[in-house]
């Protein structure tokens, strides 16, 4: 029986638009210069597609998970700044919503699995807007592969 990850990985195969696998080296230089691991699910993730786009194909998509060579902290991408002030230092961009926002994977705790945020960049930073959607990317990936093209978590 295959695993929910697994299950979701061959469906992004069969009916989305994944890029062609990172290798272990990358994998090895992302974790060396962002300075954390990518926990089960992100790796598992990154060895299947170093990216993909869901149901449409780039630049289209609603929905392009980045390849690892553009995953940037949040702050940076959104606020153009790599400044306290401008959000926390480990909330990286890793869903580009191809609108100006992004959705944030939140590193702060040190090991996975880690939480996604909405990284809406008309209230970033500010926690009361940049609310936790899912609780991995696992999770995350379940409902956006469900939703439709839709972005789920603003119908809540």
């Amino acid at each position: 029986m295959p695993t929910t990850m697994q299950r979701l990985l061959a469906e992004i195969t069969q009916h989305h638009f994944p890029r062609r696998p990172a290798r272990p080296a990358q994998i090895a230089a992302f974790e060396e210069r962002v300075g954390w691991k990518l926990d089960e699910d992100l790796r598992a993730f990154y060895l299947h597609c170093d990216g993909a786009a869901l149901f449409k194909p780039w630049p289209d998509t609603n929905f392009w998970i980045l390849p690892l060579d553009q995953v940037r902290r949040g702050r940076v991408v959104i606020q153009g700044r790599d400044e306290d002030a401008n959000g926390p230092p480990d909330w990286y961009a890793l869903v580009d919503l191809q609108d100006t926002d992004f959705v944030l994977v939140d590193v702060s705790q040190g090991q996975g699995p880690y939480p996604m945020r909405d990284g809406y960049h008309g209230t970033f930073p500010d926690l009361t807007y940049t609310k936790i959607i899912a609780r991995s990317f696992g999770e995350f990936l379940e409902k956006a592969l469900a939703s439709g093209d839709e972005l789920f978590w603003l119908a809540d």
